[in-house]
C-alpha cells in the first residue's frame, strides 16, 4: 500500500503529509488512523512503547476514550529525506470537565511507500480553563481558515 506523498519530501510534500496526520487524528477514528503506519511501526508516546498497527488501534482506542472532544493542531517543524520533526498542540477534557491543553514534539520515519515506520513523541500537558480554549471548529478536520500553531501563539 502507497501512502503520498511518499519520500524523500520536499518543503511542500512535508506540509501535505503533516496536514494529512492532522486531519487523519482529527477523525478520531483509530482503525483509519493506524492505516497510516507500517504492520510493524514502533512508537513512542510519552513513556509508552507501541509496537505495530494492532497495539496502535488499541493505544488510539484507549487514548479517545478518555480525551474527549480532541482537537489538535501540527506544524511542521523540518524535514529531510525520509524524516518529519513536527511540533503539536491539542485539546481536550476528561469525563470530569476538565479541559487540558497538550504541547507536544514528533519525530516520524516513513519507508519508501510513505507509511510512518517510527514515531517519537514528547508532550506535556497544562490544565487550561474551558474559556481559554483555543480549537472551537466542529469536531473533524480542522478548518482550512482556523488560525494554526504559530498564529495562535502556541
Amino acid at each position: 500500500m502507497t501512502r503520498p506523498p511518499v519520500p524523500p519530501f520536499t518543503f511542500e510534500t512535508a506540509v501535505q503529509k503533516v496536514r494529512l496526520a492532522e486531519d487523519g487524528w482529527n477523525t478520531r477514528d483509530p482503525e483509519r488512523v493506524a492505516l497510516a503506519y507500517t504492520t510493524d511501526s514502533r512508537w513512542r508516546n510519552r513513556a509508552e512503547f507501541v509496537d505495530g498497527r494492532e497495539a496502535i488501534v488499541a493505544f488510539l482506542r484507549r487514548k479517545w476514550a478518555r480525551e474527549l472532544d480532541y482537537r489538535l493542531i501540527k506544524e511542521l517543524w523540518a524535514f529531510d529525506g525520509n524524516r518529519i520533526a513536527v511540533r503539536f498542540a491539542y485539546e481536550c477534557h476528561d469525563d470530569s470537565g476538565n479541559w487540558f491543553r497538550s504541547y507536544g514534539n514528533e519525530n516520524w520515519e516513513f519507508d519508501e511507500e510513505g507509511l510512518m515506520r517510527a514515531r517519537h513523541a514528547s508532550i506535556n500537558d497544562l490544565p487550561i480553563a474551558e474559556a481559554d480554549r483555543g480549537y472551537h471548529w466542529p469536531l473533524g478536520r480542522r478548518p482550512d481558515d482556523h488560525p494554526g500553531l504559530s498564529d495562535l501563539g502556541f
